[in-house]
């Protein structure tokens, strides 16, 4: 049932758009439709609200907010091929190095995806109050869209800071900057102010949808950040959030760690709002397993077509590992193995060349062709083919993990850890690894930041928690150590130029 739920809810989001291009997500197509013409249902409305969703779907690609916030990390790496590949201009290594540019495209597309969802949601919301059809979930639409809009600011307020700030699809006028201080008050009205009228237990009709469960979360994220972010200390409001979650006993830790990464892992109980995606329907979102993988995995994983070889785990990170912790298992590294379980070998010029990741790189700037542990956190299914068909998985952006973890960094914050200590499911989280329970006497800042690093790797939450640990502006591999302004990646140039009313951030 929530597999099908999905798939509907992915040709919800696509909207009457399918009758006139099949699998072209971005296209808007409502826009043309009178609105007396369009709204003639419940249903209809419903629909409609889907275009807001779209949205979400381009966050995990190449170049695009996950990319830019990972890469940024010390988790994730481009670093240039010893044959010339992947360097592009240096865009990459000046997210690494925390060199950020305003004409960076990785950081301009960034900003687009993060406002473009912010106009969508200004849009919909116009359209669902505009239309005299009246039913028994309009409000709840309403608040959806609104606690929507507010994730997409949340965004922009932890990268950029001061961004721009509309909320009336019909004003003209340029945006006026807010600051972090307005936009931080204006997310949390949101969600306080809406998240009562949403829908209270995830269920199928639900998936891929705001809930309760993702407003509470957001809202927590939101508090455990204010210190860093507009100087106020809110861990207790964070801890609230975290209760009201834990309240509605709906989420759970799953067994599986990797449950929650499976190509259909709609049925994980742990995952509180992914972005739904389909092999077909979805295709150029969700394409992992090119970014990263070497074409000789090919063998491994039955894929066809060519891999890019580019995206891998920054070496150090690998060492915060212990060998026994499933979580490890993330990552490629060592000897690969073809899918009937036999080594994989080549022979080159009459020797043997075994084909092994190995998780240390020797050049930066001229990797080897296997060198960088490789990302296999979410599951690849067969035959995948960039651009032909792409991964199905779900992206996940909350579970459950995640709100528990953030209650435990709140009440360490406040010296109350041991309030939490033997909470079964912060136990789980770390007997589900292969690893013991924590006992208070192991919490210090970088154990904690160590372990929210391996389990939560490559899922985007990395900067945020460098930021608040910090330690964003220290040396790390291949990175020179950076001043507080690069906490902000700066305003891109494109936008700038378009709104003489947005003043770049400090010390761009």
């Amino acid at each position: 049932m929530k597999k099908i739920s999905k798939y509907l809810f992915i040709l919800m989001v696509g909207g009457a758009m399918f009758t006139l291009s099949c699998t072209n997500l971005d296209e808007e197509v409502y826009s043309s439709i009178p609105l007396d013409d369009f709204f003639r249902t419940e249903a209809d409305v419903l629909m409609n609200a889907g275009r807001a969703y779209t949205k979400l779907q381009r966050f995990p690609e190449e170049q695009r907010l996950w990319s830019l916030m990972q890469n940024a990390s010390d988790e994730m790496v481009i670093p240039g091929r010893d044959d010339g590949l992947w360097w592009e201009q240096g865009r990459w290594d000046e997210l690494h190095t925390h060199h950020f540019n305003p004409t960076n495209k990785i950081l301009r597309q960034s900003w687009e995806f993060v406002f473009e969802g912010v106009s969508a949601c200004n849009e919909v919301l116009y359209e669902t109050e505009t239309t005299p059809i009246q039913f028994e979930g309009k409000e709840r639409i309403l608040a959806e869209i609104r606690v929507l809009r507010a994730l997409f600011y949340y965004w922009g307020i932890d990268n950029w800071g001061n961004i721009p700030y509309s909320v009336d699809f019909t004003d003209r006028e340029l945006p006026e900057q807010k600051d972090r201080v307005f936009m931080f008050s204006f997310v949390e009205k949101e969600i306080l102010d809406n998240v009562e009228k949403l829908q209270t237990m995830p269920g199928p009709d639900y998936y891929g949808r705001v809930t309760k469960g993702m407003a509470y979360t957001l809202l927590a994220k939101l508090y455990l950040n204010a210190e860093t972010w507009i100087g106020q200390n809110m861990y207790q409001k964070a801890v609230d959030a975290c209760d009201q979650v834990i309240a509605l006993n709906a989420y759970s830790i799953e067994d599986d760690y990797f449950a929650n990464f499976k190509v259909y892992n709609e049925a994980s109980v742990e995952n509180i709002f992914v972005i739904p995606n389909h092999t077909v329907y979805t295709k150029d979102r969700m394409y992992w397993y090119t970014l990263t993988l070497n074409d000789a995995s090919r063998a491994t994983f039955n894929f066809k077509g060519e891999m890019w070889d580019g995206f891998v785990l920054e070496p150090p990170f690998f060492n915060k590992y212990a060998e026994n912790d499933v979580r490890r298992k993330s990552f490629l590294f060592g000897q690969q193995y073809d899918k009937a379980g036999n080594p994989i070998y080549f022979i080159e010029q009459g020797d043997t060349a075994w084909f092994a990741y190995t998780p240390t790189i020797g050049n930066y700037k001229a990797r080897g062709r296997w060198e960088g542990a490789r990302c296999c956190k979410y599951e690849y299914q067969e035959n995948l083919e960039y651009y032909v068909n792409d991964m199905e998985n779900d992206f996940v952006l909350f579970r459950y993990a995640d709100l528990i973890y953030t209650r435990f960094e709140a009440l360490w914050r406040l010296g109350r850890a041991g309030e939490m200590i033997n909470d079964a499911h912060l136990m789980k989280i770390r007997t589900r690894a292969g690893l013991e329970p924590y006992n208070v006497s192991q919490l210090n800042a970088e154990e904690l930041l160590d372990e929210f690093g391996r389990e939560f790797a490559w899922e985007g939450r990395r900067r945020q928690d460098q930021i608040r640990f910090g330690v964003w502006g220290n040396t790390w591999w291949n990175k020179p150590a950076s001043d507080a302004n690069a906490r902000l990646f700066p305003i891109p140039q494109t936008a700038l130029s378009a709104n003489p009313k947005l003043k770049q951030n400090d010390g761009f």
